[in-house]
Formats: C-alpha cells, sequence, structure tokens
C-alpha cells in the first residue's frame, strides 16, 4: 500500500503572492506545443508552418483551453448548481475544469484560426494533435500533485491512500491518465503523423485514442460526489467520450474514403 505524499500545493510563494503547481502544469503544457511545435515545423517544412502562426495558434489555443474547459465543466457537471450562483462561474481559483468543454474550446478556437490563415480546419488540427498529448499528461501530474480527481478503492499492491480523502487504498487513477493519455496518446499520434496521412486522419485518430484511454481509465476513477453513475453505470467522462471515438471513427473513414477516391 502507498501514501499520497500530500504535496503542498503551492510551489511557490513570495508574501501574498503564490504560484501553484496547477498552474506550473498549464505552463509547462504551453511550453511543450511550443518545443514539439517548432520540431514539428522542421520536421515537416511542407506543411506550411511557420514560427510566427504556431505563437499565434498557441494564443488561440490557450483562450479555448480556459473558457472552454471551465464552460464545459458548469454546462456538463454543476449546470443546476451555477444557474443558481451564475455570479461563480467567474470564480476559476477556486477549480473546476472540464476536458471535454477545453476540447470543444479549442476545436473552435482553431476554426477561428483557420479562418484566418484560409487554411483547411483538419489540416490545423492535424498539425497541433500530435503536440497536445504531453500537455494533458502534465496537468493530470498537476491533479496528482493536488491530491484531486482520485480513484475508485481497490486491493492492488499499488493502492494508494490518499489521506486528505479517507483510510482506503485506492487507484492512483491521475497516474493511469497520465501514462494512457499522456504518454501513450502521445507516442501512438506522434509517429502515426510522422508519415503522410490524409487530411483528418491524425484528428481522427486522437479523437479515438484520447475517447478510449478515458473512457478506460474512467473504471478506475472515482466518480464525482455530486453527479455519481449515470446511465448504465457509466461516469460522465465516459458518456463525454462516448462522442469523440464516434466521431474520430467517422472522421477516420471520410479521410481514407476521401482519398482512395482521388487515386481512383
Amino acid at each position: 500500500m502507498l501514501i499520497h505524499p500530500q504535496f503542498d500545493p503551492v510551489a511557490i510563494a513570495i508574501g501574498p503572492l503564490a504560484i501553484r503547481w496547477y498552474g506550473l502544469m498549464y505552463l509547462l503544457a504551453f511550453m511543450l506545443l511550443l518545443v514539439l511545435g517548432r520540431l514539428r515545423i522542421k520536421q515537416h517544412p511542407d506543411a506550411g508552418w511557420n514560427i510566427k502562426q504556431l505563437d499565434d495558434v498557441l494564443f488561440y489555443g490557450v483562450l479555448g483551453v480556459v473558457l472552454g474547459g471551465r464552460l464545459g465543466y458548469v454546462l456538463f457537471y454543476k449546470f443546476s448548481y451555477y444557474l443558481a450562483h451564475p455570479i461563480e462561474i467567474f470564480y476559476v481559483w477556486q477549480g473546476g475544469m472540464s476536458f471535454h468543454g477545453g476540447f470543444l474550446g479549442v476545436a473552435f478556437a482553431l476554426w477561428l484560426f483557420a479562418r484566418r490563415e484560409g487554411k483547411p480546419w483538419l489540416a490545423i488540427a492535424d498539425f497541433i494533435a500530435p503536440l497536445v498529448p504531453l500537455g494533458l499528461g502534465a496537468g493530470r501530474i498537476g491533479n496528482f500533485i493536488n491530491g484531486e480527481l482520485w480513484g475508485r478503492p481497490t486491493d492492488l499492491p499499488w493502492g494508494m491512500v490518499f489521506p486528505n480523502v479517507d483510510l482506503v487504498p485506492r487507484h492512483p487513477s491521475q497516474l493511469y491518465e497520465f501514462g494512457l493519455e499522456g504518454l501513450a496518446l502521445f507516442a501512438l499520434v506522434w509517429l502515426y503523423s510522422a508519415r503522410p496521412r490524409p487530411v483528418g486522419a491524425v484528428s481522427g485518430l486522437f479523437l479515438i485514442g484520447y475517447g478510449t484511454f478515458r473512457f478506460l481509465v474512467e473504471f478506475s476513477r472515482e466518480p464525482d460526489d455530486f453527479l455519481g453513475l449515470l446511465a448504465m453505470g457509466l461516469s460522465m467522462g465516459q458518456w463525454l467520450s462516448v462522442p469523440m471515438i464516434i466521431t474520430g471513427i467517422g472522421i477516420m473513414f471520410w479521410a481514407y474514403r476521401k482519398q482512395a477516391g482521388k487515386i481512383n
């Protein structure tokens, strides 16, 4: 049995100014996107990207993550609460972000960027998708440091006690998500995108990969106490992942069928 280290969520404190680990993980995620983006530009000069476009798309993406992530949490997880307390929607320091909302926010931001650049939206998404998973992994490390989003009880040898919750050994589901949604998804999408693919195929694989990994990990993650399990014994995270998987399959099917049509 392991015990969660109970990290101090504040990484650096200077007088009244406190810099939290979770905020640093967001910063790390954006830095990773820039570093990997520059590498991808060098590896694929025919993609038509430059450093300024990478910096610009990061700005769009940050807005999409923050606004979409917060609104997604409000709409998907605690809509009735925020309907009664609308001013608290802006209390972002209290926590409450949704990956699926952030994903929709980024998708919309990339659509705006694509319109500005005069490029196909899916071509933009194909370039960005391989840059995202390591940033997602950094976010899960932030969850682990904060001791939040813990797992369900388990009797496995690596079960971890989260003293801020109870004394029951639980799945360290944040680390499962780091391994699957972060490292494994990065390897999958990065290697797949190393060779020329039909427009949309890389984005489709990202959706399938993330949706599948998230769906599986949710079986080990404790459901939100204010929601519990929903229809068919599935969590909200699982129900939100299903459309991602279906959409990803549809996009990949469309991409390869369109390529085959051009070849024929």
